[in-house]
């Protein structure tokens, strides 16, 4: 075994020299200690060794003190805190213990440190075993001192499929670990088999060389004259030493295992919290027979396998169990819009049931608009998702009312608030008309989107914003800003949560800039570019979810006629009068009337501006498309005045006065109409006019 450091090892004054590897290996058991969390797993082995029934123990490493005396406890504590500060991989030491009968017990114990990548301690994985009769039987040390070095390579055997099972996630890994361990290659088996125990049967999980299939085993029941099925029912290794015992004994299985040569085998029932599992066998090819301890440290490696394949298990169910309730939490299906292609994507980085609270949402709106919402509630854990899951749902419930953006998200944010959760969520909503290309989007502690654009440029696109939801309600702080972008035809908004950006030490303005970066040369499909962002975040890890909504805008076709747009003025809102100059604009350009843009823009500005001077209320702006293929362009400005507007003369200094004048010279025709109880003014242009 590789070792960094020097082996740290502490020995009490008063042992002797040379332990008897026979002896030692008869009573051997495995633990697996988890320093993140503190608790200390055994296996049954274990605690028979420390002679402390399962039932007495609740995994705690505090609550060996019932064995292991203070002093010793001690001296203990050093020894590892000594290994883990000065880089050794592992340690070994011997203690006493306290039996329940009143006896002292001498037991020896050996733990391998693993680290993450960083070097930062995770996991202490080893073996601990009754050293009574090795330090008491000194001359049978010196008879067998010659075989210590190849007992410390089986113990370490042991030690090293441990620790390659250390962060096995699921029952592939572990079989992985199995295939690719040195250890299974250190004890000389020529392949590996593995089932599981599931009602009842056995389902073959791992089935040795390609060319080895048996037909009819793949599921087996547990009464059926096979090795494995003995082993779960007799909850007993089986070791078989020749071919003649092979064949003799399993008459069915034999004919099919001759061209493997098989020379001997051990079968190993997986035993966990006293039921069976499921069973493994080691084929081997070249030796036949198996001695004490070599029996001995096969069983203490089925029992860590064992462990492992149980966590394994639970961990996968945990998985399932969450990430079924997270995508129950998202939408299950994305409507199709017109206008638009889209594609959405959610990478779950979850660890058993810590998942995240990261959601997407596409929202269909009136008027052939669009919502489309991105956020993140803070937390991995059940509590998250349930909180997305309201959140996706109130969100989309105000947005369908016909709420402005900055009000869908204030009153989200008081939900949250309201919730009474200590919980709070980031979060983008942008609403998108496709048929102008204008976006009008909110942000709530949430990162910017990106634009791409047709020539495959990508930039961000700064979105001016707010408290995260929740936090904005608890500081009464409600106001979220509206930014307005433009979406032209080709180009694509990208919304994202921060797992697609941030990076462990990474700033995140320069993920930014990698991700416009990896954007830019992505394809210009949207579900293949989705599709590469996030095999990117897979081959790159981390704990963080991904959740990623791409929308592109479509080259509309030619519209038809009578194509209409409207948007409502408040008084002394200066968002809604900067929203509705945007609209125009977007609206112009994607109408083909491109060349007379500024034309119509002046003179829509200064309908819209002559309604909120001289009148008390609002102003409806309306656009309207009056021909196929959009020839003329009206612009309606509708006040609560009946009042009629009048041309003033202005003086050489006058800055007033000249407002109809303009639309009298820069439009096609204009007029103005009563509309019940107030007017509207009207113009049109014709394109090219």
């Amino acid at each position: 075994m590789a070792v960094r450091g020097a082996s740290a090892v502490s020995l009490p004054e008063d042992w002797p020299a040379h332990p008897d590897p026979i002896l030692a290996l008869n009573r051997m058991g495995t633990f697996d200690w988890d320093l993140d969390t503190g608790l200390f797993h055994m296996d049954a082995q274990a605690h028979e060794v420390l002679d402390l029934p399962p039932e007495e123990y609740d995994g705690r490493l505090e609550s060996l003190a019932l064995r292991v005396s203070r002093s010793e406890t001690a001296r203990l504590d050093e020894l590892v805190a000594r290994a883990i500060k000065d880089g050794s991989e592992n340690y070994g030491a011997y203690f006493r213990i306290r039996c329940r009968d009143g006896t002292q017990r001498w037991t020896h114990t050996q733990g391998y440190i693993r680290r993450d990548a960083t070097g930062r301690p995770r996991r202490v994985v080893g073996i601990v075993r009754d050293a009574t009769e090795e330090l008491a039987e000194s001359e049978v040390r010196s008879l067998r001192a010659a075989q210590d070095e190849a007992f410390r390579q089986q113990t370490n055997v042991v030690q090293a499929v441990s620790a390659s099972l250390a962060h096995a996630r699921s029952v592939q890994d572990v079989i992985d670990a199995l295939k690719d361990t040195r250890g299974i290659r250190h004890l000389g088996a020529a392949s590996l088999v593995m089932g599981l125990v599931e009602a009842g049967r056995i389902r073959l999980v791992a089935e040795g060389p390609i060319d080895a299939s048996v037909p009819g085993t793949q599921i087996t029941r547990i009464d059926e004259p096979y090795p494995m099925s003995e082993v779960v029912r007799t909850l007993a290794p089986r070791f078989i030493e020749s071919p003649e015992e092979f064949a003799e004994h399993y008459p069915i299985l034999w004919p099919h295992l001759t061209d493997l040569h098989v020379t001997s085998a051990a079968y190993l029932p997986l035993i966990a919290q006293a039921r069976p599992i499921g069973a493994m066998g080691l084929l081997y090819s070249d030796r036949r027979g198996f001695s004490a301890e070599e029996r001995a440290v096969l069983v203490a490696l089925g029992s860590s396998i064992a462990q492992s394949l149980q966590r394994a298990m639970l961990y996968e169910q945990d998985k399932d169990l969450a990430q079924g309730l997270q995508q129950a939490m998202l939408p299950r299906t994305i409507p199709s819009v017109r206008g638009a292609d889209i594609a959405v994507r959610y990478r779950s980085a979850a660890l058993g049931r810590n998942i995240g609270g990261d959601w997407y949402d596409l929202i269909p709106l009136p008027g052939g608009r669009v919502g489309a919402v991105i956020g993140d509630v803070q937390g991995h854990d059940t509590h998250a998702a349930a909180v997305m899951g309201q959140l996706r749902i109130v969100l989309r419930a105000y947005a369908a009312e016909g709420h402005t953006p900055a009000a869908v998200m204030a009153r989200a944010s008081v939900f949250l608030h309201e919730l009474d959760t200590d919980r709070f969520a980031t979060c983008l909503y942008a609403d998108a008309d496709l048929s102008t290309g204008v976006v009008q989007a909110v942000r709530a502690g949430h990162i910017d989107p990106l634009i791409r654009h047709g020539d495959g440029s990508c930039r961000r696109a700064p979105v001016e914003g707010g408290l995260p939801l929740g936090l904005s309600a608890e500081f009464g702080r409600l106001d979220y800003p509206v930014s307005t972008l433009e979406l032209d035809p080709g180009h694509t908004l990208l919304l994202c949560t921060d797992g697609l950006v941030e990076q462990p030490g990474a700033d995140l303005d320069d993920g930014m800039r990698r991700l416009s970066a990896l954007v830019a040369a992505g394809p210009e499909d949207v579900g293949s570019l989705a599709d590469r962002l996030i095999q990117m975040a897979e081959e790159r890890g981390g704990e963080d979810d991904v959740a990623l909504l791409l929308l592109r805008r479509r080259t509309p076709e030619a519209p038809p006629a009578g194509g209409r747009l409207q948007q409502h003025v408040a008084p002394g809102d200066p968002d809604a009068l900067s929203q509705a100059r945007h609209l125009i604009r977007a609206a112009v350009r994607s109408w083909g009337h491109r060349d007379r843009a500024d034309e119509i823009e002046l003179v829509a500005d200064e309908l819209i501006t002559n309604a909120l001077m001289h009148t008390e209320g609002a102003a409806i702006v309306t656009l309207r498309a009056l021909d196929g293929g959009h020839r003329r362009l009206r612009i309606e400005v509708e006040d609560s005045s009946s009042a009629l507007p009048r041309r003033r003369e202005a003086g050489e200094d006058g800055v007033s006065g000249r407002g109809l004048l303009l639309v009298e010279m820069l439009t096609d025709a204009w007029g103005v109409e009563a509309r019940g109880g107030g007017k509207a003014v009207w113009c049109e242009f014709r394109r090219g006019g």
